[in-house]
């Protein structure tokens, strides 16, 4: 499981990033052309379709009054967690929730001219449907994270949905994580059916208003194809670390959280920058020696060699300048000074400070979110916080004093346009 040493200078900075090979993975052409028949089908059949879906890639057989999770359901999956791992997720749920009420937001309303006000209302969504996929190790970290904000927002239906393992159950911990979170209803519905079913809705699962959650490429394929009928989050593609550090970084620190990463999926990616030639061969025997030890070596040894590297750059001004061209979901800085340092990055999903910040506190308990933008859409996108789930209004509140001082100048700017009736609009009040 051999992760590449390379050099990394100014010049060769956008060569060595696409030679790496961590943006656009995959031909999507025939995953697009697969989910798109799922979603035609979604919304043509509905539950008939769901259930099929279910059957062929879940291996699961139910009828139509089992998509939803019931009370009892729930209460049994709490009663048979163990306390200690409950009060985990609580704290955990605590500080998460305390972030992100910081981030709620108010409108306004502000005078202008004699008596005429103009402002913005927020309001949340009415009904957020919340993804979370299965698999072999179940995500309840990210059910807290998803589902918190939501809640926070004030938004009244949270529509979970999570695919059902093969006995036709969900994993304990997930049902238990869902209703610590708050969600208000949950669907045992996965992969590109369990987006199409919340976009479209069906007799069994409502339209919701905005989708949000991680997923594999077909889930986030389904995002991307439903967008505009809903709102998404982000488009998300495999999990990332770039770690910047200098010859003050510990290398067991830096190899444990590349690997940290590089777990989660075949192309996830972890990159080191450093301007320290003795740092990088630490960290690459480091890196070597600790992959041996893992339980998940599939999925380690794929991501180390196809996706993951340490760049010896000639400098850490160069180091920022890779950095900012790859945007990174999560920015590890290991400097001397890391907080000074920060003041240089603009492009990043999350930023960790320092050698005692591993990038998996951010993951399961500091409280910001962990849903994060991948693949370079950090330069616009911004992690999974409460204002996602807001929608704004704008409130225009003019009385016949204050209209009469700009009518001619709207008027005028509406002739210009060749709008006469616009223009005529407002000058009827006044005629």
């Amino acid at each position: 499981m051999k992760c590449k040493l390379v050099n990394g200078t100014k010049e060769n900075l956008k060569a060595t990033v696409e030679k790496l090979g961590i943006r656009g993975k995959m031909d999507l052409k025939p995953v697009i052309d697969t989910v798109q028949q799922v979603i035609d089908n979604i919304r043509e059949n509905g539950d008939k379709a769901l259930l099929g879906y279910t059957e062929k890639f879940d291996g699961v057989k139910m009828e139509a009054s089992q998509i939803r999770v019931t009370d009892e359901e729930i209460a049994a999956a709490k009663a048979s967690i163990d306390p200690e791992l409950m009060g985990v997720m609580e704290r955990a749920a605590a500080n998460i929730r305390a972030f992100h009420e910081k981030q709620k937001e108010e409108g306004f309303m502000t005078d202008v001219y004699s008596g005429a006000q103009v402002g913005v209302r927020v309001r949340p969504i009415s009904i957020a449907g919340v993804y979370v996929p299965g698999g072999t190790a179940p995500l309840p970290s990210t059910v807290l994270m998803d589902v918190i904000p939501a809640s926070v927002a004030g938004v009244g239906r949270i529509v979970f949905a999570t695919p059902p393992r093969k006995d036709g159950t969900i994993a304990p911990v997930i049902l238990a994580a869902a209703s610590i979170a708050g969600a208000t209803e949950i669907y045992k519905m996965g992969g590109s059916q369990a987006i199409a079913a919340m976009a479209y809705g069906t007799e069994t699962v409502p339209r919701v208003d905005k989708i949000c959650g991680p997923g594999n490429i077909y889930v986030n394929t389904a995002k991307r194809l439903v967008y505009g009928q809903v709102d998404i989050d982000m488009f998300a593609g495999p999990s990332e670390i770039l770690i910047i550090a200098d010859k003050t970084a510990n290398p067991e620190f830096v190899a444990a959280d590349m690997l940290s990463q590089a777990e989660h999926d075949k192309m996830a990616s972890a990159i080191v920058l450093t301007d320290s030639q003795e740092l990088a061969e630490k960290v690459l025997e480091a890196v070597d020696r600790r992959s041996e030890l893992a339980e998940r070596k599939d999925q380690l040894s794929k991501s180390l060699e196809d996706y993951c590297a340490i760049i010896v750059c000639d400098s850490l001004d160069t180091a920022v300048g890779f950095s900012e061209e790859i945007a990174p979901e999560h920015l590890e800085i290991c400097v001397e000074d890391p907080e000074e340092f920060s003041k240089k990055i603009n492009n990043c999903g999350a930023m960790f400070l320092g050698n005692f910040t591993p990038e998996p506190l951010g993951d399961y308990f500091a409280g910001p979110n962990h849903t994060l933008p991948t693949s370079g859409t950090a330069r616009f996108f911004s992690p999974l916080n409460t204002g996602d789930f807001y929608k704004k209004m704008s409130v225009i509140n003019y009385n016949r004093e204050s209209l009469e001082q700009v009518y001619k100048d709207v008027a005028a700017f509406a002739d210009s346009e060749g709008l006469t009736c616009h223009a005529a609009a407002v000058r009827a009040r006044f005629e």
